[in-house]
């Protein structure tokens, strides 16, 4: 029997079946691997939004299944690909290990592109920019080598702090001396997806000049921490884990991400968070990390680190002694 793990997956190794070149690492859970045996052709499971998707299904570089191996202790895969359309990474690459890490830290691309992303995207004319966005982020989930740097660790350590802190006042009624209780024992999601409504329009009209306070960059701070208030709150109210949505992550998506559709992807993608946030109990999860995926983006655009929310917010936390 085959080992997922406790989120239901399992790494597969997607190999060159006539070279033996290793292509792509990505993750399928059950319905992903059924799926790939059903059709013959690859199928993975996208983390960023909980769901299905196959390989090449935007740019055609589709991996035909010539055959599937189990390692010794039957929780990772090796799946031989006959790969089509000659690239199996979403960068235009052939593999997605396509740059080579020196000794000192720096990266060197050491093959050549085999088709440009920005052509073959934008000829998906019947997809919206989100969705080619969404799409874009899927494909390239085997590649999140940001995912392993300290940048990263520290960022998911400063979130998880502070969403322990909201559990904290969710499930202590503090509510004469915190307002963020007060919001939390009131249980009135309506209410905070409104408010987190008004701080996403805010945090994109900082973006415009249209909301300025003290400049672009500390007003991204001040306003990105202020969309990840709420969306906090949201996941405490829905009692939601945070392995359930990861905030972390997909901030780092957002901000290492292709940033292509400008404005009018950000726009969607802030439509459809809302949108998710309003719909059924099981697809809130889905908004939550949308919101983070925009707060990432905002603080790319805006030119600073992705960790300069979560700090200020950790800072505002052991002001008020919630947090050491």
């Amino acid at each position: 029997m085959l080992k997922f793990d406790r989120q239901g997956l399992i790494p597969a190794v997607i190999q060159d079946d006539a070279s033996g070149e290793v292509l792509m690492v990505a993750f399928m859970n059950e319905e992903a691997l059924q799926k790939t045996r059903e059709t013959g052709y690859t199928h993975f499971y996208s983390r960023s939004r909980h769901a299905l998707w196959r390989k090449g299904e935007q740019s055609g570089n589709v991996q035909e299944v010539q055959a599937i191996f189990v390692n010794c202790e039957e929780n990772s895969l090796l799946i031989r690909v006959i790969q089509h359309g000659g690239a199996a990474c979403h960068t235009g690459y052939r593999s997605c290990y396509y740059r080579q890490l020196l000794p000192d830290d720096r990266y060197e691309t050491v093959a050549g592109r085999v088709f440009d992303p920005a052509t073959v995207y934008a000829q998906t004319s019947s997809q919206s920019a989100m969705q080619r966005f969404l799409l874009a982020i899927e494909d390239g989930e085997d590649n999140e080598a940001y995912m392993e740097t300290d940048e990263a660790r520290r960022l998911e350590r400063y979130m998880r702090e502070l969403y322990g802190a909201y559990l904290y006042l969710r499930d202590h009624d503090l509510s004469e001396q915190s307002n963020t209780s007060r919001l939390l024992q009131e249980h009135s999601p309506v209410y905070l997806a409104a408010r987190l409504a008004d701080e996403l329009q805010e945090l994109a009209d900082v973006q415009s000049g249209e909301h300025i306070h003290s400049g672009r960059k500390p007003d991204t701070i001040l306003e990105g921490s202020q969309v990840g208030y709420w969306l906090m709150l949201l996941a405490a109210t829905y009692r939601l884990r945070y392995d359930d949505i990861l905030p972390h992550a997909s901030l780092l998506r957002g901000y290492y991400g292709p940033h292509d559709g400008g404005e009018s992807t950000a726009i969607e993608l802030r439509q459809e968070c809302l949108n998710l946030l309003s719909a059924e109990p099981a697809q809130v999860a889905q908004g939550i990390q949308l919101g983070f995926v925009l707060v990432g983006w905002f603080c790319a655009e805006a030119g600073i680190s992705p960790l300069a929310p979560a700090e200020y917010d950790l800072e505002q936390m052991r002001r008020k002694g919630l947090v050491e």
